[in-house]
């Protein structure tokens, strides 16, 4: 399963790809998933601002680490990322 490109909560300027509505940056139909950037960006993204944002159209998923990593998923910095 991949990351499809979703709603993101608006922390300064929008990633390239999102526009600004209200308190959320949006994606429109060229934008690449992004997520919130908490330390270092993971392997495979890259630093846009406070976000990371996928270098490939379908990245694998990536969710925030809390502790240890769920079944299929490995540990990269703050972030666990699918095997």
């Amino acid at each position: 399963m991949t990351m499809q490109p979703m709603p993101i909560p608006k922390n300064g300027a929008c990633p390239s790809g999102y526009s600004s509505q209200g308190n959320m940056c949006v994606p429109n139909a060229n934008a690449r998933p992004a997520i919130t950037k908490d330390g270092t960006c993971p392997s495979g993204w890259s630093a846009q601002g406070n976000y990371c944002v996928a270098n490939k159209p379908n990245p694998k998923n990536v969710i925030p680490k809390n502790g240890s990593c769920p079944s299929g998923y490995r540990a990269q910095g703050k972030y666990c990322v699918q095997n």
